[in-house]
């Protein structure tokens, strides 16, 4: 498919294509009654199905809910403070659950209507090429375009899905939920500057594996000033056995999410 994304043989890696990947965030918690549709409808979401090819797809836990009853064990204060972000990139005065933001736009629209293309057509701002350099190492090259920002920023998230957890307490209390797409760690990847064909190098060490649960590992370059996406990749590489001696996966809610956006 032109402009789409290509998973390269040989090694784990992934292009990105010449048009702008859509990236969806749901900002859900465990502690609300109003989520388990967002989840489910999150679920239900599938690359080059029922979302465009190549969409990143990430669910960000949040605290706040947390004093109902139900401490949600995937969230994290990092992601509390994006969604902040993003409604002030939005004109939002307040933050909610469930929240659908596509490319960066607050989306109300999830429940009755079909996920627009909106990024459809638009020619990205960068080229970006992340390569599994290591089980638990991912390299990226970013690459402005001409007719990109001058100024760009990023951030990492690694994924997984198929969790059921049995909720004792709060306003699901006695529900078996299951959620996927679940935002594991959130790491920022800095800002910088550049000039067109001028390629950045990013690493990130991520966290193990979980057995029984599906890595993937995501890149969006975003322009700081309004939370546009620039460009945006997703690799889910096949699970290798950890090496001796390898650290445990991070706990839910513990992992390396740092503050701000």
């Amino acid at each position: 498919m032109l402009g789409a994304p290509m998973a390269l043989a040989a090694t784990c890696q992934v292009q990105s294509g010449a048009t702008v990947a859509p990236v969806v965030e749901l900002y859900t918690s465990q502690g609300c009654s109003s989520c388990p549709p967002a989840d489910r409808w999150l679920s239900r979401l599938r690359p080059g199905s029922t979302a465009p090819e190549g969409a990143v797809i990430q669910a960000f836990h949040v605290a706040y809910w947390d004093y109902i009853g139900w401490p949600d064990p995937f969230a994290a204060p990092a992601h509390t403070a994006r969604q902040r972000q993003i409604a002030a990139w939005n004109g939002l005065r307040s933050i909610y659950t469930p929240q659908v933001v596509l490319d960066g736009r607050d989306w109300r629209q999830w429940r009755n209507a079909p996920m627009p293309l909106a990024m459809a057509g638009r020619r990205a701002g960068a080229s970006i090429r992340l390569v599994r350099g290591a089980p638990d190492r991912f390299d990226a090259t970013v690459t402005l375009e001409r007719g990109g920002p001058n100024a760009w920023a990023a951030y990492w998230t690694v994924t997984d899905s198929a969790h059921h957890t049995a909720v004792g307490a709060g306003e699901n209390a006695g529900e078996t939920l299951r959620n996927d797409h679940v935002v594991r760690q959130y790491t920022l990847a800095g800002h910088y500057r550049g000039q067109p064909g001028t390629p950045q190098p990013l690493v990130l060490h991520a966290v193990p594996a979980a057995a029984g649960h599906a890595r993937t590992v995501n890149l969006v370059v975003f322009d700081p000033r309004n939370g546009d996406t620039v460009q945006a990749v997703s690799l889910a590489c096949q699970q290798q056995a950890p090496s001796p001696g390898a650290a445990a996966p991070t706990q839910p809610g513990t992992s390396a999410a740092q503050t701000g956006v």
